[in-house]
């Protein structure tokens, strides 16, 4: 593996999936999605977990990192997956891994700071207008905001919160370890969503599919619809009453349309 990377690999001769986590969490793939036929692979990204920090990284980055470690697993081929964030990164290896990657889903992530045909903030919660404005201004600006910042709403709906009580309480696991490790690891990630991304959506040419709930106050909904236009032969699902974690309901779903679009 590579030396700087922490890598997870669940094993096993199943379609092999690329997980790609979200912000601010680890890497280790998702439980309340594992089964017999599905091999998890995934990383802690550059500065989370076991990883090394890398300042300035890029989203197109992560399309480096994917290839180095399918090289090192001897895969050729596999499909690509993330929630929030995650899906964002899971669109760089689609679109800058065409020969490798089979199909991609994106659960939650985000359209490119300032596309054109989407007003990027509208209906997102307060708390994460002030934190993505503020990587808007550069590190400084970001770092400070995180020094200063205090408890805040993240924008979940009750139907999210209603999630920690069941399977995807999962997701504890996976962020409450990247909070205590500090912000530094968030704010990279945060500055990387707000500069160019380092690839056109509309380059994607394996299938993708697009999920996303139209009440996510954390990522609203226009993000999705935006990729879905702009990405070629995108499915879109959209679930009106889902908010940022509620749409992972419907993640088993997605999952069954990567296995079966990937080995078609």
């Amino acid at each position: 593996m590579p030396d700087d990377l922490h890598v997870y690999d669940t094993g096993g001769d199943g379609t092999p999936i690329i997980w790609h986590h979200g912000t601010p969490n680890l890497g280790a793939p998702p439980v309340p999605l594992f089964r017999d036929d599905v091999r998890w692979i995934s990383y802690d990204r550059p500065g989370y977990g076991g990883s090394a920090a890398r300042p300035g990284r890029s989203i197109a980055s992560a399309a480096e990192d994917v290839a180095r470690i399918a090289d090192e697993l001897e895969l050729d081929r596999f499909a690509v997956m993330g929630h929030s964030g995650g899906g964002t990164y899971a669109l760089a290896s689609a679109a800058l891994l065409p020969d490798r990657v089979t199909a991609a889903v994106s659960i939650s992530g985000l359209a490119p700071y300032g596309a054109e045909g989407i007003d990027w903030f509208a209906g997102m919660a307060p708390s994460g207008v002030a934190s993505l404005r503020a990587a808007t201004e550069g590190r400084a600006a970001k770092e400070r905001h995180e020094a200063e910042a205090t408890e805040a709403e993240p924008g979940f709906t009750p139907k999210d919160l209603a999630m920690f009580g069941g399977p995807w309480s999962w997701i504890l696991e996976v962020v409450n370890p990247a909070l205590a490790a500090g912000p530094a690891a968030l704010i990279d990630d945060d500055l990387a969503y707000v500069a160019p991304w380092g690839f056109d959506p509309a380059s994607i040419t394996a299938p993708v599919l697009i999920v996303h709930g139209g009440s996510d106050l954390t990522v609203p909904g226009s993000h999705g619809e935006w990729l879905a236009r702009h990405i070629p032969g995108a499915e879109l699902w959209l679930h009106p009453g889902d908010g940022h974690l509620s749409i992972l309901e419907h993640a088993p779903a997605a999952l069954d349309w990567l296995v079966q679009t990937r080995v078609s």
